[in-house]
């Protein structure tokens, strides 16, 4: 169990304001994809109904668990929703949820394709129940085209999508960033894609909406493909191949990150063309800034190596305080690199309120005033509070079912003893 703290930061804290306050939703998610897609509908005032096999539960409440049962992970991403225990596989998990599926707007899901089909609970079947029901399928290369039946998680899209093979120093293998972001887009658009068509829906004033109109198909690949800007035109037009650059942005410069005096470094982004006039100053090379050659940013990629090794004999002779001092005074875009402990004492997230606090109960122990990430986009002047962090498994099964299905205590019972893997 979890319970939330006072808010810390300079401002008051926020009011709660839920615009999706009324709309429901269906996940029938596992790890982060259509989890993060379910969070962001919470986070806004959605009650999400979180399905979960009994047992294990979700398989992200055992990733990067350092003590008891469920993970921060887990509890981050599934902030805000309620957790049900049941079998899909079984009879009477499949009534159970095409039952709920006649009280919710939106049905979230990230199975290989054709595994709810397999099991009962494809969209015909689901729209059956609910003529109304958005149905937004997240999978690794979509529902159709002939890779769809594969399985991939967000490393296999991150390096299908062309994002790998940009990430990294050019004379060593292609890395991957820290954290799975070919799952979390896919779960912005999924999110993104449930809202237009529950606004289209809306707008028909009571006309029905085709199923085929009912239905976001996310790939993770073609998520990460659509962030990749001019990747393919460039090559296209112009047979450019991009190429990993390190630290740097390909054809902007200069923009990279710069070591200080004592080790510690912070980015520096001088690529306008003002900007970088004014850096060159700032850093004792007013040669540089004169330079015609350098006065646009073509000229400033051709010459980038040096002017990096430039601008890394300044910050060298500072630490990394002074330095983004003197760049801020000068109006150059900078900043350090933070760590989680940089982040949590930042008045400016605090300000916010981007680290909200709860007590959090490991089965083991309770820690308390432990930080969470605050709520985005910001409506008003500050994050929306987080109402709760990923609940316990299964911990709203039986109110689920009594108050909104309006089961019997008998059948309560029989859901909650099959959610513990009791048969008889």
């Amino acid at each position: 169990m979890t319970t939330s703290r006072p808010e810390t930061g300079s401002a008051e804290a926020p009011r709660a304001f839920a615009p999706l306050a009324g709309i429901r939703v269906l996940e029938l998610g596992n790890y982060i994809a259509a989890p993060t897609a379910g969070r962001l509908l919470a986070d806004f005032g959605a009650e999400v109904i979180k399905v979960e096999r009994p047992g294990t539960g979700d398989e992200l409440r055992n990733w990067r668990l350092y003590e008891g049962s469920t993970s921060m992970l887990y509890r981050t991403i599934n902030r805000n929703k309620k957790s049900v225990v049941l079998d899909l596989r079984s009879e009477t998990g499949r009534d159970l949820v095409l039952d709920l599926v006649r009280h919710c707007d939106i049905l979230l899901e990230n199975f290989r394709p054709g595994t709810l089909e397999r099991w009962g609970l494809g969209p015909e079947v689901l729209s059956a129940a609910n003529p109304d029901l958005i149905i937004t399928r997240l999978s690794a290369y979509g529902q159709t085209g002939p890779m769809s039946d594969r399985p991939g998680f967000a490393a296999v899209a991150e390096a299908v999508g062309g994002f790998r093979e940009l990430v990294g120093d050019p004379d060593r293998p292609p890395v991957r960033v820290g954290i799975s972001i070919g799952d979390s887009i896919a779960g912005l658009y999924a999110a993104f894609g449930s809202m237009m068509l529950l606004f289209q829906r809306e707008r028909s004033q009571g006309a029905r909406v085709p199923l085929a109109e009912r239905v976001v198909d996310v790939a993770l690949n073609e998520a990460i493909f659509s962030m990749m800007e001019s990747l393919i035109p460039d090559y296209e037009a112009y047979g450019v191949r991009r190429t990993r650059t390190g630290g740097r942005m390909e054809g902007i410069a200069p923009s990279n990150a710069y070591v200080c005096a004592g080790g510690g470094s912070i980015v520096i982004a001088g690529n306008g063309d003002s900007i970088f006039a004014r850096l060159m100053q700032i850093i004792g090379r007013p040669d540089l800034a004169a330079d015609p050659e350098l006065a646009g940013n073509a000229g400033r990629w051709e010459r980038r190596d040096e002017l990096d090794a430039a601008i890394g004999v300044w910050t060298a002779t500072l630490p990394p305080a002074e330095a983004l001092d003197v760049l801020d005074r000068a109006g150059v875009p900078s900043g350090p690199i933070y760590t989680a402990e940089d982040i949590c004492a930042d008045p400016q997230y605090a300000a916010r309120h981007m680290i909200q606090k709860f007590d959090v109960s490991t089965g083991e122990r309770t820690i308390t005033d432990v930080g969470f990430p605050g709520i985005v986009p910001v409506l008003g002047e500050a994050s929306l509070p987080v109402r709760s962090l990923g609940p316990d498994l299964g911990e709203h099964t039986e109110e689920v079912c009594r108050d909104l299905l309006g089961r019997s205590e008998e059948e309560i019972h029989a859901v909650l003893r099959a959610a513990q893997g009791v048969t008889a």
